[in-house]
């Protein structure tokens, strides 16, 4: 059966999603009363998912001030690479450690093939969540997985960003030393791998940033 969303998790989704990509910017405040206008619904769903979205830090909430989507630095930046890194190196080796590798080779190419076909960011970043995701799935730790998602909107924000503006083209390369090193059952080498991706990202993330904040 199909399980029908509640009212909460359309508007949760519809504002995460907002948040995300964009369309609500970063650090803009989030007035209940004109999202009740906006989404044709009373305020308690629309208090609920922002709750939601501030546990996920995605927004903010400051006295006098209300609602808000978070806002980003480069510390910012820096702090949730980092986290979500850590949480990445061992999902990498829990997975590889357990898992037969042809299972984890068959679902990451497919991934892989799913952000070299993707037409539009919201495909390409989801592609990129979900060949991450394959390790945390086949790590045996619900924990870990658990903490992954407290921050996964976070960082399917920075890799919209990234995926919005960056200059070269996405390409199979993107992720080839990461496939291979699973080839090759090299834990250290496939951590390495998603390291220097992220590191590759970081400077658009940043540039972006910074434009932002000098253009007020």
């Amino acid at each position: 059966m199909i399980k029908k969303n509640s009212l909460v998790d359309q508007v949760y989704e519809e504002l995460r999603n907002g948040i995300i990509s964009l369309r609500i910017p970063l650090g803009s405040r989030l007035n209940v009363n004109e999202l009740q206008d906006t989404l044709q619904v009373s305020c308690t769903p629309i208090r609920e998912a922002i709750n939601r979205l501030q546990q996920e830090g995605l927004v903010t909430y400051e006295n006098n001030v209300g609602a808000r989507v978070l806002n980003l630095d480069e510390h910012d930046v820096e702090e949730i690479q980092q986290l979500a890194m850590t949480l990445h190196r061992e999902a990498i080796r829990l997975a590889m450690e357990r898992e037969d590798h042809a299972i984890l080779l068959s679902e990451l190419e497919q991934h892989l093939s799913e952000y070299v076909d993707a037409e539009t960011v919201q495909d390409e970043v989801m592609a990129v969540n979900h060949l991450v995701g394959t390790f945390y799935h086949h790590c045996g730790n619900r924990r870990l997985d658990k903490s992954m998602i407290s921050i996964q909107g976070q960082q399917l924000l920075l890799r919209y960003i990234f995926a919005t503006y960056r200059k070269d083209r996405k390409s199979g390369s993107d992720f080839a030393p990461l496939i291979q090193a699973v080839r090759e059952s090299d834990v250290e080498a496939a951590c390495r791998a998603l390291q220097q991706n992220a590191d590759g990202n970081t400077p658009v993330i940043l540039d972006y940033l910074r434009k932002r904040n000098a253009n007020g």
